[in-house]
């Protein structure tokens, strides 16, 4: 039996609006500054995501470009995404992003990375590489914009 976790996730609190943060994450072009992986180059094509179903492509630092199938959202408050190849379907991964108001200042943010559907296991060194660490650090340079935007 695989006892494997394969939902790893980190929380903190960013003295920011919600609506700060969540411009942050949806817009595609900003996501190479807050990427805690150090593994995106650039926006390859899509806008500011605003609905399900919608797809972005974004470059990583090693020259490939990954379409980004949008599979939840709700504005100012929850996005995810599933990554695949350029022009193939997501490989079975999600990077999401949940974000709860506790005042007008203040938002308390979670980043989950869920590889639970992963089936190549080509792609299982690199998933077990996403820590909640990891994912702290993207929370980390996320709070550093949006705490400095005042």
């Amino acid at each position: 039996m695989d006892t494997e976790n394969r939902v790893v996730s980190a929380t903190r609190e960013i003295a920011a609006p919600a609506d700060r943060i969540f411009e942050l994450i949806a817009d595609p072009t900003l996501q190479p500054r807050w990427d805690g992986n150090d593994n995106l180059d650039e926006i390859v094509r899509g806008e500011r995501v605003r609905a399900v179903g919608e797809i972005f492509s974004m470059r990583t630092t090693k020259g490939k470009v990954r379409d980004n199938l949008v599979v939840d959202f709700e504005e100012g408050r929850r996005i995810a995404w599933r990554p695949g190849a350029e022009g193939g379907e997501p490989a079975g991964h999600e990077w999401r992003w949940e974000l709860e108001p506790v005042d007008e200042g203040r938002t308390s943010v979670t980043h989950t990375y869920d590889w639970t559907d992963l089936t190549d296991e080509s792609r299982f060194q690199r998933a077990r590489w996403t820590t909640s660490e990891r994912l702290m650090a993207s929370i980390d340079r996320l709070a550093e914009i949006a705490e400095s935007q005042d």
